[in-house]
């Protein structure tokens, strides 16, 4: 099926469709050390995944400090853009990227972080477009190629969306990012068991995280196994993590009757049962 556009329940699904990449984008910068940048970059305490909302503000603080110094470096200003996107702050993040982008346009990580930026704020074709530049025909990088088929999956075609998963995963074979998308791709469109297929394959990998289990744990609850997707969204998680994953969860499942809704305005039936 075809999600109606511009509901707000559609729009908390395409932000879960996307968790796993961003996640997989902040890789870089969740160390508290980074050789690369000769110290140019405040250290942090924890990595930025295990962060409560207090030490991500005062995180963002420093890095929006540094990032004021020297407007044109492109770690900060990427790191700074990732973190103000955590808290909701598209539109600023936006402008971080616009002006280093500005500083560094040949920059593949900049090119990179200002089309997720884009994304975020909707502007989709945009994004697809700098996320494109970004990439090199000889050496593909399966992250962009991954962010392409989310961007995709926001258009409205899922079939380009996750041809493009498809790409990224025969450079990466198993990627739990990569296969967490494919999965969201396959919620999106109401297949929900394929979408719990996809996502359990992706939770089983090394390096899956909790974004990917939180995933999953949509997935299930959706289809109406509410203990079995609390239970996912605890798994390996502190009690005040997990607390707030089931928070969340429950905050999407609560609005299950919209997910039903939408199935059945285009004539197919929402699957709630394994």
């Amino acid at each position: 099926m075809h999600l109606a556009a511009a509901t707000p329940f559609k729009n908390r699904i395409l932000q879960c469709a996307t968790v796993a990449l961003v996640a997989a984008a902040l890789a870089g910068c969740t160390t508290t050390k980074d050789k690369m940048t000769t110290g140019s970059v405040p250290q942090l305490s924890k990595p930025i995944e295990s962060m409560d909302a207090n030490e991500l503000r005062t995180a963002t603080e420093r890095l929006g400090q540094a990032y004021e110094r020297n407007l044109r470096d492109p770690v900060n200003g990427v790191s700074y853009a990732n973190l103000l996107r955590m808290q909701g702050r598209d539109a600023q993040a936006l402008a971080v990227m616009q002006q280093v982008a500005i500083s560094n346009p040949n920059d593949r990580n900049v090119l990179a972080a200002y089309g997720k930026a884009q994304a975020a704020t909707g502007q989709l074709q945009q994004a697809l477009d700098t996320i494109g530049r970004a990439q090199t025909p000889d050496r593909p990088d399966w992250k962009l190629i991954s962010a392409q088929g989310a961007i995709l999956d926001q258009l409205g075609k899922p079939a380009d969306a996750r041809a493009r998963y498809r790409d990224a995963l025969d450079i990466l074979p198993n990627e739990p990012s990569v296969l967490s998308n494919l999965g969201m791709s396959y919620l999106l469109t109401s297949d929900l068991r394929t979408a719990e297929t996809y996502l359990k394959q992706a939770a089983s990998q090394p390096g899956a995280d909790s974004r990917v289990r939180q995933n999953l744990a949509l997935a299930v609850g959706l289809q109406g196994r509410f203990a079995e997707a609390e239970q996912i969204a605890r798994r390996e998680l502190s009690p005040q993590q997990a607390d707030a994953n089931v928070a969340y969860l429950r905050s999407m499942l609560s609005q299950q009757n919209s997910w039903q809704k939408l199935a059945a305005k285009d004539g197919q039936p929402a699957s709630s049962t394994n």
